[in-house]
């Protein structure tokens, strides 16, 4: 029997459409060696949801649970991107700005805050600056309407680095935070190594991750953990995505899933062990129409904090540069015992 809340959500989503669509630029050349790129897309997204999970405009890590259930519907377009790429013979220079930082009303312009998402130099195989952690795949993370997708089970996470790639592999030093514990005393950079292995096949990367946290009570406290993710193509345009993480990866995976180091009521600190992974298929209908399948799934030891996500989507490309869809999925907060389905669509459309 379905229930009440997805009875309401079906009935909402004929409401929405979503989308998806590759990155693309313009390109202005000042010279022989000089070249400077534009690029982003215009994002515009309708979100209903309907459960005892507070409504977010995309699911992270964890939820609140409420009261009693409620339903909210918003149309917004914050995660409009626009990003310049600077080219100098063999330095380049990126940086990259949304509008998910602050800011907006309903009540009279609903104004948001530009944010700062990748500013980076790089120079032969040296990059310095704020992008995606080296311990990060991007390749693996699914085609969803809902930012990102299951984030739970993704490493998702942005931040100074200082990195050196040599061939298929990649060394990074990167910046240190000990979410949860004392982060006045983060004098040691994270560690990440990574090795990609590429063919015809797809790609799979194996990524290691080493820290230094530091405790409320002033120790010091040693944290490993491993990440495997990939993208293997299957059959014509199809493609299966994959991740699996485990270890003491705390603010690395789940987008604000769990703390490094936690604290139980006996104000006991300990470093957090955390198991996420992601499954997401991808299938073509035709040569523009496509549907991704997905599942999350995260799990922390210490705090027990444990949530999932699934959902399927069909995403359709207009032109180009333009596509719609839509997509209808479930985000729980298993250790609250709370969940709630949501419906949404995107159209998106590429500079």
């Amino acid at each position: 029997m379905v229930s009440n809340k997805f009875k309401k959500l079906l009935l909402a989503s004929p409401l929405l459409v979503a989308a998806s669509a590759a990155n693309a630029g313009y390109d202005i050349k000042i010279s022989d060696e000089d070249k400077i790129s534009f690029g982003g897309y215009i994002k515009v997204d309708a979100r209903y949801v309907d459960g005892n999970v507070g409504y977010k405009p995309f699911w992270t890590g964890s939820g609140t649970k409420l009261a009693e259930d409620a339903s909210q519907f918003n149309i917004f377009a914050n995660e409009t991107r626009f990003n310049m790429k600077y080219t100098h013979g063999e330095v380049m220079g990126f940086i990259e700005m949304d509008f998910w930082g602050g800011g907006g009303n309903e009540i009279v312009s609903n104004s948001a805050h530009p944010r700062l998402r990748h500013a980076f130099i790089k120079y032969k195989d040296v990059l310095a600056g704020q992008t995606w952690s080296t311990f990060m795949n991007t390749s693996a993370i699914p085609e969803t309407a809902d930012f990102a997708g299951a984030t739970q089970g993704l490493v998702f996470i942005r931040q100074g680095q200082v990195r050196y790639t040599m061939g298929d592999f990649q060394f990074s030093l990167e910046n240190p935070e000990t979410w949860g514990g004392d982060t006045a005393n983060d004098s040691v950079p994270d560690v990440v190594a990574r090795y990609n292995l590429k063919g015809d096949w797809g790609s799979v990367s194996f990524s290691a991750l080493g820290r230094q946290l530091n405790t409320n009570s002033g120790e010091s406290e040693t944290a490993i953990g491993g990440s495997i993710a990939g993208r293997i193509k299957t059959i014509g345009k199809d493609d299966f995505r994959f991740q699996f993480h485990q270890g003491e990866v705390g603010r690395y995976v789940g987008v604000g899933f769990t703390k490094d180091i936690n604290t139980d009521t006996a104000g006991v600190e300990k470093v957090e062990d955390t198991t996420a992974y992601l499954a997401a298929y991808r299938h073509y209908w035709t040569e523009t129409l496509r549907s991704t399948v997905l599942y999350g799934s995260a799990e922390a030891d210490y705090s027990g904090a444990e949530s999932s996500q699934w959902s399927v989507n069909l995403f359709e490309n207009l032109t180009k540069q333009l596509a719609v869809g839509v997509e209808v999925g479930q985000y729980r907060q298993d250790n609250l015992d709370a969940d709630s389905n949501y419906a949404q669509v995107t159209m998106k459309y590429v500079l």
